[in-house]
C-alpha cells in the first residue's frame, strides 16, 4: 500500500495561512486578524472540503491546531453536516505534531517522534488518504522535506500583509505542478492543487529559443 500526504491550507492571496477560524485561534507575533475567513461561506469549496473529509483514513495535526480540534469535534458528532465531520475525525487516527509532551486526550491520538517529518511520510505505508489540515508551522516543516504529495490551497480575495505564511521567506525553493484546473467558489475563493516536481529550475528569458 502506498498512500497519499494531502496538505490543507485556507489561505489569504499573499499566502496568509495563520488564524482562520476564529480571532483566538493563533494570536502570535500579536496577529490582529484572526478569524479572516469566516466572511467567505463557500458552498462550492465546502462541498469539496467535505468531501476530502470523508475519503480520508487518517489526519495529521500540529499541537495548536490538534487542540482546537480536540476541544471542538468531540462535542459535535450528533446531526447531518457537522456531526458527519465529528465523527469522521473521531473515528480515524490522529498523528500529533509537538515539541513538548501534550496529553493527547482525544481517542485515536498519537504523539509523533522527534523527526515527525519522516514519520509523517512514513504513514504512506499504513494509510491511503492521510491529511494534514491547517497547522501552517508544522506544514513548512513537511514542505521543505517533501513529505507530501499534494497541496491544497483554498485561496481567498482578501490580502492581509502579515502573519505567517504557507511559504516565507526563506522557503525551500521547489517546482510544483498543478494537478487539476484551479475550482472557482461562489465567493471569489479558490481552490488550487499542486504536487511537488523537484528542485527550482531557472533559465534566462534573454536568450533566443529554439537556436533562433
Amino acid at each position: 500500500m502506498t498512500g497519499r500526504i494531502t496538505i490543507d491550507l485556507f489561505t489569504t492571496l499573499d499566502g496568509v495561512a495563520q488564524a482562520p477560524g476564529a480571532p483566538d485561534e493563533d494570536t502570535s507575533g500579536g496577529f490582529p486578524y484572526g478569524g479572516w475567513q469566516a466572511p467567505f461561506p463557500d458552498r462550492v469549496l465546502g462541498r469539496q472540503i467535505g468531501e476530502g473529509i470523508e475519503a480520508m483514513d487518517a489526519l495529521v495535526l500540529g499541537r495548536r491546531t490538534y487542540d482546537i480540534f480536540a476541544a471542538y469535534w468531540p462535542k459535535h458528532t450528533e446531526g447531518d453536516a457537522e456531526g458527519r465531520i465529528g465523527r469522521k475525525f473521531d473515528a480515524i487516527p490522529k498523528y500529533v505534531a509537538s515539541r513538548g509532551r501534550p496529553t493527547l486526550a482525544w481517542r485515536g491520538s498519537t504523539l509523533l517522534g522527534p523527526d515527525a517529518a519522516a514519520e509523517v511520510a512514513a504513514l504512506r505505508d499504513r494509510h491511503d488518504n492521510i491529511h494534514v489540515i491547517g497547522s501552517v508551522d508544522f506544514v513548512q516543516t513537511l514542505l521543505a522535506e517533501d513529505a507530501y504529495d499534494e497541496l491544497l490551497l483554498w485561496v481567498h480575495p482578501i490580502v492581509i500583509g502579515q502573519g505567517k505564511k504557507v511559504f516565507p521567506d526563506g522557503a525551500k525553493p521547489a517546482t510544483l505542478e498543478l494537478l487539476a484546473p484551479p475550482l472557482v467558489g461562489d465567493t471569489g475563493a479558490v481552490l488550487l492543487r499542486y504536487g511537488p516536481v523537484g528542485p527550482l529550475r531557472t533559465g534566462d528569458m534573454t536568450l533566443p529559443e529554439n537556436g533562433d
